[in-house]
């Protein structure tokens, strides 16, 4: 077959592919044009080396070569939006809506099963008694609150906090502790950490 036969094939291929990737796209097929896009490459590819062609031959076959160049970037795009599902602008706006009112519905959740009645940070039990008995206070409310009651009175919580505070100076090399009270699916606990 004569080179100009081939050029003349070849954009006859390339037309026919870009008629069966519209009607691809315009939903009239099931499966892009693999077989004919397979046979555009290998034509391509066996007009490629260039030594066959004279300059007339090498500029049509550079004009062919460059426009299912741009055919093709043009059905890449369009396949990656097919394969991951386009969606209209309205619906991502609605959809990150949904995502918004569903991390705010977990969030709720989340203070509701866990959440921090008090923070209080104490260095010196005998300089700061208000905040002992703030915590303790708070301590007794989220008991209260959580259905549970009341077991320690101030005096020896006032023990227990100075003696935890203490401990985790000493073993933290820390100047102040921080106690907060925290309730996680209706339990309440105190928690103590070294704070710098």
């Amino acid at each position: 077959m004569a080179v100009d036969e081939e050029l003349s094939m070849l954009e006859d291929l390339v037309r026919r592919l870009k008629v069966e990737y519209d009607i691809y796209f315009g939903g009239g097929s099931k499966k892009p044009p693999q077989d004919i896009e397979w046979k555009v490459k290998m034509q391509f590819k066996k007009l490629s080396d260039g030594t066959r062609l004279n300059s007339g031959q090498r500029f049509r076959f550079n004009t062919i070569q460059q426009r299912y160049a741009l055919y093709n970037a043009l059905w890449q795009q369009k396949l990656q939006i097919k394969e991951e599902g386009y969606r209209r602008p309205q619906d991502a706006i609605l959809g990150i809506q949904g995502l918004r009112d569903e991390q705010q519905h977990e969030a709720e959740l989340a203070k509701k099963h866990h959440r921090k009645e008090g923070i209080f940070t104490v260095a010196d039990i005998d300089s700061e008694p208000q905040k002992v008995e703030a915590l303790f206070q708070a301590l007794s409310e989220a008991r209260r609150n959580a259905g549970g009651k009341d077991s320690a009175n101030l005096e020896s919580f006032r023990k227990f906090v100075q003696q935890k505070t203490a401990q985790l100076r000493k073993e933290y090399k820390c100047e102040t502790v921080e106690y907060s009270v925290e309730v996680l699916d209706g339990q309440v606990k105190l928690k103590a950490k070294p704070k710098a």
